[in-house]
């Protein structure tokens, strides 16, 4: 790939390699993890443990590895090797006062973090790359469009995606990369890792799991129609989120009773797989068809994920849904206890019954005290819809809301 995209998370990264002896990248595979880091510090030594014969020597002979590789090291796919941790540890405390002697990156985020916990806490810093986020997109060849068209950027990001490869490859067919990225992705990462038991079963689930997108998770119906266990569907989850392929938005239900619904909702980290496993194809199905909504959604929540990545920050999310009917799509926390609701709609018209949902959260549970809200929709303009929300388009929520940080 001949074009390099500066990535939002690279001032973050370079300030934490000047401060911590470790960092780790971690982000789903495919990301631009690699790509990034040999990018921005082309002095350190590269290992990659995707290499059969380093992954051998890291396992077999992990001091002469790290003697040869130098000072300053780059160490690619460290969750095949988590035995180097202790090792890694080791060298650090001869010297922990210098800073950026080794950069690891993982695409198992449970299972390197917690190597990472046990070895090297207090001595290293933590980051995460996702998939291009519409910023990023736009600084692309032939894509500066997107940020002033927010229907452009929704099609697009689920037509090709937001990995960097079908972004910066036109030519290159979306769906047959995303087919090559489920079949690398079953093989190499899960099945090297995990044990899932039938493939095809699995393949069903994620499939299902793609069409409940933007959805309260319910396992039960899940293992029902893939014909497995709960306690199946339970592990299955646990592994999507560890590969960073999904991500469970949790309900908020702080002091709020029996009243609210305790269940997440799943969203996928990158909407254009959803769109691939749905069986997905052109743009009609896309904007008129049932998944348009959930689709619509999806984006949204994966993009705000993406821009707080960016920063290297971990935002406290939530959805909100009570047993009456009540709900609203994100709560965003902070800063301190303050609830910033919003509602995604996809509709380049909303009115101003979009705006009841917030209207009834914030008169329900006014002791929380929530700020005014928002509709994040496909408008290109902004203005007020009542005392309780505005209108956002979904660009200016991006810009205003989630990258520069919400109002104080």
């Amino acid at each position: 790939m001949s074009t390099y995209i500066h990535r939002l998370i690279e001032p973050v990264l370079k300030e934490m390699v000047g401060q911590f002896p470790a960092v780790a990248l971690t982000g789903p595979r495919q990301s631009g993890k690699s790509t990034l880091l040999q990018k921005i510090f082309p002095d350190y030594a590269y290992l990659t443990l995707d290499d059969p014969l380093l992954l051998q020597q890291a396992l077999q002979d992990p001091e002469l590895l790290l003697e040869s590789a130098g000072p300053r090291v780059i160490i690619d796919e460290i969750q095949y090797a988590p035995s180097l941790l202790p090792r890694l540890k080791m060298r650090v405390d001869r010297n922990r006062a210098k800073p950026g002697q080794f950069i690891l990156t993982g695409s198992q985020q449970f299972v390197l973090m917690k190597g990472l916990g046990e070895t090297l806490a207090g001595r290293i810093g933590l980051l995460e790359l996702m998939p291009f986020g519409l910023e990023e997109k736009t600084r692309c060849p032939g894509k500066e469009h997107l940020a002033a068209e927010p229907r452009a950027a929704f099609v697009d990001a689920c037509l090709r995606g937001s990995y960097p490869e079908p972004v910066l490859q036109p030519k290159l067919s979306a769906t047959r990369w995303y087919g090559a990225y489920v079949r690398t992705y079953l093989e190499r990462d899960i099945r090297s890792l995990y044990d899932i038991g039938n493939l095809r079963e699995f393949e069903r689930f994620l499939q299902l799991l793609a069409a409940r997108c933007a959805q309260t998770l319910n396992m039960s119906s899940l293992a029902s129609e893939t014909g497995v266990a709960v306690n199946t569907i339970k592990r299955w989850i646990s592994i999507l989120e560890a590969c960073r392929i999904i991500y469970l938005l949790p309900p908020y239900y702080n002091n709020l009773g029996k009243r609210i619904t305790k269940a997440p909702k799943a969203y996928f980290l990158d909407v254009g797989l959803v769109y691939y496993l749905t069986g997905l194809r052109d743009q009609a199905h896309l904007l008129q068809g049932p998944l348009a909504g959930p689709l619509f959604e999806n984006f949204c929540v994966q993009e705000t994920l993406k821009a707080f990545a960016a920063r290297g920050e971990s935002p406290r999310l939530f959805f909100l849904r009570t047993k009456t009917g009540i709900e609203v799509d994100l709560l965003i926390e902070g800063p301190g206890p303050r609830l910033h609701p919003f509602e995604f709609k996809l509709s380049a018209t909303p009115r101003l019954e979009m705006a009841e949902p917030i209207r009834q959260f914030r008169e329900l549970f006014a002791a929380l005290k929530p700020e005014p809200g928002a509709i994040v929709s496909l408008a290109a303009v902004s203005r007020p819809l009542g005392p309780d929300a505005r209108l956002l388009s979904f660009v200016e929520f991006l810009a205003e809301v989630v990258s520069k940080g919400l109002p104080s």
